[in-house]
């Protein structure tokens, strides 16, 4: 500020009504005042941006470092030339009224940029200390400062166009309205956005880091970026999709972001049984199956109450169909449940069970229900896996099939019966 005073000093004992009086002597004033600004900048440049370095290396908040890295503090200096400007043109140009009233106007619209570009600085510099915060890392911190700096830039412009013309702020109100649907036109997916991103954070539908699966836009991976107008989904495959932020209301999506948060990942997988291998277990069959010990408990009470209920009912055996019967897909169906249950890697305390589902033309599909405690895509994806593969190799020993379309060996090993 010294140096800043002292050549305002100097210029303001000048004699500019002497100086002034041709455009050869104008000229020298202008470019002294230029030469003399740019001295300033480059001065305030160094002290300003130094010293602020220095002291943001010195604190131990990381918002000021922040703040050196975005430039706030070099926008800041550019005020002291820019000050001393707008301040000693008016004397160098009190004979040219003309272009002492343009340069002026010149002037100011280039204050307000410069403020415009210093709350800017300072928005990203909070934004990007936000982010270092585990409360706003998953938050759409760039579609707020993108709303905001929006709002600055429309009343920057209005206060530009009032400043330069001269016009009334309700004639400008008035004809922006009477240009509304051009204004809408142009400034759709804007508008969109910016609606949009407002519907997103308020309904808390997406955070950065989360998973979310979009089949319309090939989008199925972690949310990375999210802004006013798009959304950025880096896939499982690292490829990046881009997409409208409005298709996040406009459009359905899946996030799985509950299923992280919860005790486990679901598993909903079926098989497929050949129902011409479902049967009556015999009394023979009965006491191989007793020998499987998850099943050893079940089938002791369970035939007791069956054999209670045929004796009560006076139950013909001599036909299976008569009175009640274990049958082999049960004693699967209840040895999948017992497996489950013991499974180390299975939440036990979320929903589990083996479900018959509606027969169909391939056959009878048992569905296994059950969330694994690991969340972790690769390791749940083995456990689901281990457990499919003691199941299916589990079929043959209760005399059940698994329905498969017959392949080319299966044909060329088929033989026809003798008639």
């Amino acid at each position: 500020m010294d140096a800043f005073n002292w050549a305002y000093k100097i210029l303001r004992d000048l004699d500019f009504s002497r100086t002034t009086a041709t455009y050869g002597n104008l000229m020298i004033n202008i470019v002294v005042i230029v030469l003399v600004a740019l001295i300033l900048d480059f001065i305030s440049k160094k002290i300003l941006v130094a010293a602020f370095s220095v002291l943001a290396k010195r604190t131990k908040t990381a918002f000021d470092d922040f703040l050196v890295e975005n430039r706030a503090t070099k926008y800041v200096a550019h005020l002291v030339p820019t000050l001393f400007i707008y301040q000693t043109l008016p004397v160098a140009l009190k004979n040219f009224k003309y272009w002492e009233a343009v340069f002026e106007k010149g002037m100011k619209t280039f204050i307000i940029l410069l403020f415009l570009w210093i709350i800017r600085s300072i928005l990203h510099s909070v934004k990007d200390y936000l982010k270092t915060k585990p409360t706003y890392s998953d938050k759409p911190i760039d579609s707020y400062i993108q709303v905001m700096m929006i709002i600055l830039w429309m009343f920057a412009i209005i206060s530009v166009i009032l400043m330069l013309f001269g016009v009334e702020i309700g004639a400008l109100l008035g004809a922006l309205g009477a240009i509304s649907a051009i204004i809408l036109l142009i400034f759709r997916d804007t508008i969109l956005g910016f609606v949009a991103s407002i519907q997103v954070s308020v309904n808390d539908m997406v955070r950065i880091g989360d998973w979310i699966t979009i089949e319309k836009y090939g989008a199925d991976g972690d949310v990375i970026e999210i802004n006013l107008a798009t959304v950025k989904v880096r896939n499982f495959d690292n490829t990046t999709t881009t997409l409208p932020t409005y298709s996040l209301i406009s459009d359905s999506f899946k996030n799985w972001r509950g299923m992280v948060n919860s005790g486990g990942r679901r598993i909903k997988r079926h098989i497929l049984i050949k129902a011409n291998s479902v049967r009556f277990v015999t009394g023979e069959e009965i006491e191989k199956f007793r020998k499987i010990q998850m099943l050893q408990s079940y089938i002791d009470h369970r035939q007791a109450d069956i054999d209670k209920f045929n004796s009560l009912n006076a139950a013909d055996k001599s036909i299976s169909i008569n009175g009640r019967n274990l049958t082999n897909l049960g004693l699967f169906r209840k040895y999948i449940n017992q497996y489950i249950e013991n499974h180390p890697a299975i939440n036990k305390d979320m929903t589990m069970m083996c479900r018959h589902l509606q027969p169909t033309e391939k056959g009878i599909p048992i569905e296994i229900y059950a969330f694994t405690s690991d969340k972790r895509w690769v390791n749940y994806e083995y456990i689901m896996a281990d457990i499919f593969d003691h199941i299916i190799a589990a079929v043959p020993y209760f005399g059940l099939e698994i329905f498969e379309l017959p392949s080319n060996s299966n044909k060329a090993a088929f033989v026809e019966p003798d008639n």
